[in-house]
């Protein structure tokens, strides 16, 4: 796989923490993975560690959007838009191997596809402030 269609897949994944308790997310990714049955062992390992990471600084990445979103705090912010911001914060601050241009990039076309007419122009705005 592409970095693109893993980004896709992490995002995925990373969404369906918004509505699943965190015990239950090992059980909901086994079902996810099984629904891609031509990812490689590999895509797999790089799927799970990003998913791993970026959850872990959940709490980190969301301190810093409510700091950097002015009039947004996450608890308002669009559950997808939330979800690309996240992945692509942990990507430009903790993620040596992507650089920041592409994350944002990267975000922006996620936004594009799953988001509302107004997600890309609102992930960019807060991913150039995250940048900073």
């Amino acid at each position: 796989m592409v970095r693109t269609e893993l980004r896709e897949h992490i995002f995925k994944m990373l969404f369906q923490i918004e509505f699943n308790k965190q015990e239950d997310m090992p059980e909901h990714i086994r079902l996810y993975f099984d629904s891609i049955p031509h990812a490689k062992e590999k895509d797999r390992e790089y799927i799970q560690k990003k998913y791993d990471a970026v959850v872990e600084k959940v709490p980190q990445i969301d301190r810093l959007l409510n700091e950097k979103a002015k009039g947004w705090k996450t608890a308002r912010m669009n559950k997808v838009d939330l979800t690309i911001l996240r992945l692509a914060s942990y990507e430009i601050l903790w993620d040596d191997d992507i650089p920041t241009s592409v994350a944002i990039n990267e975000a922006v076309e996620l936004a594009k596809r799953f988001s509302g007419e107004d997600g890309p122009a609102f992930v960019n705005g807060v991913l150039a402030k995250m940048a900073e």
